[in-house]
């Protein structure tokens, strides 16, 4: 109900009409219960630790909270308050938001939840009803990693591409808009943010061969107020502004007809001070910068943080981590804000560690480089110069007349989880994974490049083990196994402080408190607490489940909550798990004497593998081995090995096998985000496809 002086009675003296007013407000921001954000709180919302009011925390986005009731010494007696079953099958990477009570949460097909954040009582759920065919154009996961607010508003993005604002109270949209050429594989998995009332929002799709930017929108009307692209578009056509001008003289070749890349599909930071906003772009589209772009050059600005005037997104600075990159070494991981004293000197610096492996520190007032240094192992470069802030790449790094084996491969050495920073112990908590991947020049690229990416039906990064040329392993690879770390790293010193091994890659996003801990979720299940100063592990309970979402905390009514949401996917856990079973998407929330019991859930035994004849040739089953390569194994991981989120085609039931060409060609499963390939394989290819999958079981069962 909006505020009236008709609520007064006329003849109410001035002191009784000012308490009724006050108590009318109070009320009133009682029932609406993001009425009250506005820039102001949104500014110094490190202040506020008892609500969790932006993606990162605050501006900075340190992922540190200054909540003191949860300590080292008590942390353990941490119990389950409460749990909300959303539902969900798919990846859960979202960082909650908590405001005034209410729990703010995205799911898979970019779903928004309202929770109560005392109970986990469903307020309102909204479902944008994203089509099927868009789970193809999602490279890494149907996921959605959070929302804003703002005034009575949630805002957050879809992944057709578009931006909705939601009625806070009631979970109705008040405005929607487009954001992308849904012609093109455009999606969005990325929180928004708002910035001085516009809602600043990226997108992804270079995978698929897209143009990036970031745009920013009227966070009251949806207007569109600027857009800013990353990389130039077609040099015939006139560049949108003075700095695309100078970037198109760092690209070659046509690369615009392949899109170029640069999306910008999830970090981002603002300082109200200098009044910049952050934002980090992806990589070069196709990743393999011997075809978008073969005469060499920087390609300006992918693999780059950009920093922008908020007001009309003009280019103020940028900063490349990845000149003319050709791995899908995207600097779109987290940026971190912060104060540093560097050689004797406070120093406004921004940080972040990219897919790249180096840990990077710059001044943010100008884009000057600092330091950076790996924090694990890399050899595509052997450091950055410290005069230039250039990589030195190594002499096989680019893949040019061999196939290499190259050191972080296209996962990244960290991803997307965000890390976190502790300006009490001055440390950065990093969840970092080594994992390398065989790079190689695609001879068949040129073939069948342009029709897909135009389409948007088709992953072709320009990558592909190439047989007509030489392997170039890595020495040092045997002495580096597939796992994850959490990596505490000083970034004054630009060293690691300590290191908790893991035993798998792909585990979850950090927070860390003023009272020393730091809380991390795993791809194992495992929900933890550790001594931010040591590592040691102080606290953990296993939920069932792999765990990708960052945790936050909150304190309502006195007591101080931790909550993280848990349900397993994303890129690698597409097709592979590292849990017997997976559980609903599912919000953990506890607190110092919590004594609820954990939910319990159907078990979810694994199929065998399935028993039926193969009727292929040898030719058709090498045939179907490359179909399954290109088409499935992304998702479905590989043959027998057991899957993930999605199923192993290996152990689907037989009934999926009988009907495998109505499935595959005839897209009948594409309302689940199945793909339909009715356009790009023929019966033949089917039939080879399906002979691959049978004979590979045969295989194994034999052994």
């Amino acid at each position: 109900m909006p505020f009236s002086l008709r609520l007064f009675p006329a003849a109410t003296g001035g002191a009784l009409t000012l308490v009724f007013s006050v108590a009318v407000c109070l009320a009133l921001v009682a029932d609406n219960p993001v009425q009250s954000i506005d820039d102001s709180r949104l500014l110094n919302a490190q202040h506020q630790p008892g609500d969790w009011l932006t993606y990162g925390g605050n501006y900075a986005e340190d992922r540190y909270s200054r909540l003191s009731q949860l300590t080292p010494q008590n942390v353990g007696q941490l119990g389950l308050a409460w749990s909300a079953n959303l539902g969900t099958t798919r990846g859960l990477e979202a960082t909650p938001l908590v405001a005034n009570g209410v729990m703010y949460i995205t799911g898979p097909w970019s779903r928004v939840f309202a929770l109560d954040a005392t109970t986990g009582k469903r307020r309102w759920a909204y479902d944008p009803k994203v089509p099927g065919k868009y789970g193809e154009k999602a490279c890494c996961d149907v996921v959605n990693r959070g929302v804003a607010l703002y005034q009575d508003r949630v805002y957050f993005g879809t992944l057709d591409g578009r931006l909705i604002a939601l009625n806070a109270q009631t979970g109705k949209p008040v405005w929607a808009v487009q954001t992308t050429d849904t012609t093109v594989a455009y999606t969005i998995t990325g929180a928004p943010r708002v910035v001085a009332g516009k809602v600043i929002i990226g997108n992804g799709g270079a995978e698929y061969g897209v143009r990036g930017y970031v745009s920013a929108y009227d966070a009251l009307t949806g207007r569109l107020l600027w857009r800013t692209y990353t990389v130039p578009g077609d040099p015939a056509k006139p560049f949108e502004s003075e700095e695309l001008a100078k970037a198109a003289k760092t690209w070659t070749g046509q690369w615009w007809k392949y899109g170029g890349g640069g999306t910008a599909w999830d970090a981002i930071a603002y300082d109200a001070d200098l009044k910049l906003l952050y934002v980090g772009t992806g990589n070069g589209s196709p990743w393999n910068r011997q075809h978008r772009s073969p005469g060499g050059g920087d390609n300006l600005y992918i693999s780059s943080i950009l920093a922008l005037n908020p007001k009309t997104g003009k280019l103020v600075w940028h900063y490349q981590t990845t000149p003319g990159e050709s791995w899908d070494y995207t600097a779109t991981q987290h940026l971190i804000l912060a104060d540093l004293t560097v050689k004797g000197k406070l120093r406004k610096v921004i940080m972040q560690a990219p897919k790249n492996g180096f840990f990077y520190v710059i001044d943010r007032t100008n884009g000057q480089f600092i330091s950076a240094k790996p924090y694990t192992f890399v050899n595509w470069a052997t450091g950055i110069d410290s005069t230039t802030g250039r990589p030195i790449e190594t002499d096989f790094s680019r893949y040019t007349g061999h196939n290499a084996q190259v050191f972080p491969s296209a996962i990244g050495a960290h991803n997307w989880q965000p890390m976190a920073f502790n300006p009490k112990t001055g440390l950065v908590y990093i969840p970092v994974q080594d994992l390398s991947l065989m790079y190689g020049h695609d001879p068949g690229w040129a073939m069948n490049q342009v029709s897909s990416y135009a389409s948007g039906t088709g992953w072709n990064t320009g990558v592909g083990y190439d047989p007509s040329r030489p392997p170039r392993p890595e020495p040092q690879a045997a002495g580096v196994p597939p796992v994850g770390r959490l990596v505490a790293w000083n970034p004054v010193t630009q060293r690691e402080a300590w290191r908790v091994d893991q035993p798998t890659p792909w585990n979850g996003g950090l927070l860390t408190t003023a009272t020393g801990l730091v809380f991390q979720g795993t791809a194992t299940g495992d929900f933890r607490a550790y001594d931010a100063q040591t590592g040691k592990i102080l606290w953990q309970i296993n939920l069932g489940t792999g765990i990708l979402a960052p945790p936050v905390t909150y304190q309502l009514a006195g007591k101080q909550y931790v909550s993280i949401a848990v349900g397993w996917g994303g890129v690698m856990g597409l097709g592979a798990k590292f849990t017997p079973t997976l559980h609903p998407g599912t919000v953990y929330t506890f607190a110092l004497g919590g004594k609820e019991a954990l939910p319990t859930f159907p078990a979810t035994p694994g199929r065998p593998l399935v028993d039926l004849p193969v009727r292929a040739t040898e030719t058709q089953i090498q045939h179907g081995g490359l179909l399954y390569l290109q088409y499935c194994q992304r998702c479905h991981g590989d043959v027998g090995a057991g899957g993930g989120v999605l199923p192993d085609l290996g152990r689907s039931p037989v009934s999926v096998h009988e009907n495998f060409a109505a499935i595959v060609r005839q897209g009948v499963l594409v309302s689940t985000g199945m793909p339909d390939f009715g356009k790009r394989l023929s019966a033949e290819d089917v039939t080879d496809l399906q002979g691959y999958i049978l004979a590979t079981v045969q295989q194994k069962t034999k052994k």
